[in-house]
């Protein structure tokens, strides 16, 4: 309890810029299924990609028990950056992430050279804080747009 009393201080002040996207996020485009995952307030949503905003998450419905597991650890892990990272965590983590998944270029070169999305130091690195914080199994290197 004392832990995600002060995840959610420090989320909401050294990370605060994140934290508001993430809770406008949260009321207003989230999915029905919410729940925690750790100290995150986690979601199911209709969209095709996760998100990580402060202490929230988003993951796409559907995915299967077991990929959306892996999906949540990750998206955890941008949480911890989150922590880290405060302020920077928008222009250093978040900006780079949606351009490399976002720019259809980039998954074009992606596949074409059998490039992992996870290879990106922001993804490979989320992946990572989020294995060690949790204890549980993210996507890793595989293959995945």
């Amino acid at each position: 309890m004392l832990k995600a009393i002060i995840y959610t201080l420090v989320q909401f002040t050294w990370g605060f810029p994140q934290s508001l996207l993430g809770l406008i996020v949260w009321y207003f485009v989230a999915g029905s299924r919410r729940f925690r995952y750790r100290c995150a307030n986690a979601s199911a949503w209709k969209y095709s990609r996760g998100l990580s905003l402060g202490p929230y998450i988003f993951v796409p419905e559907g995915l299967g028990e077991k990929s959306e597991r892996e999906l949540i650890v990750h998206e955890y892990g941008h949480t911890i950056q989150s922590l880290i990272f405060g302020p920077f965590y928008l222009p250093f983590f978040v900006l780079p992430s949606l351009i490399w998944a976002g720019v259809p270029a980039l998954s074009r070169r992606r596949h074409a050279r059998s490039v992992s999305y996870y290879s990106l130091y922001t993804e490979r690195l989320a992946n990572w804080l989020g294995e060690r914080v949790s204890g549980d199994e993210s996507p890793g290197q595989r293959l995945v747009d």
